[in-house]
């Protein structure tokens, strides 16, 4: 027996990873650009509009992120509906972990922050990164989940 031994699940493992890392690099680019452009839509909307901002822009991108895992990450045929539906779950319980942290962060970094503008896109670069680790195990056991299309 070998001392260094390689199966065909962990070489999967890791190009399924880095296919998510790849894929989420754009979905973050992207969402990102949708809530600063959710921001700006939302300015009239008082001290708050942040929040307006967080709700369309996770409501667009989810749809998008959803598409890019499914095609690229996850390989998964069909059942679209299903996998969307889980996918919303994962990410709609990510969207709560940011709800629950930008009224927190935005008025600690606003009171920090030589531009307290800026505090709601620091924010939400801030709460991106904690939810990163968090959808890929959603993603992978819940939303594109081997097994549970035949079951549903």
């Amino acid at each position: 027996m070998p001392l260094l031994s390689v199966d065909q699940n962990s070489h999967k493992s890791i190009g399924q990873l880095a296919r998510y890392l790849a894929v989420g690099v754009f979905n973050t680019a992207f969402g990102y650009g949708v809530f600063a452009l959710s921001i700006w839509a939302f300015r009239g909307f008082g001290p708050y509009g942040y929040m307006y901002a967080t709700v369309a822009a996770n409501l667009i991108t989810i749809t998008a992120a959803f598409l890019g895992y499914k095609r690229f990450v996850f390989r998964t045929r069909g059942n679209y509906l299903i996998e969307w539906i889980r996918c919303i779950g994962v990410y709609g319980t990510t969207m709560l972990i940011g709800l629950a942290a930008m009224p927190i962060l935005v008025p600690i970094l606003r009171h920090h922050l030589a531009s307290p503008q800026s505090a709601p896109y620091i924010a939400a670069a801030i709460t991106t990164l904690v939810t990163v680790a968090f959808s890929f195990l959603g993603h992978k056991n819940i939303s594109f989940r081997e097994g549970w299309s035949e079951r549903a």
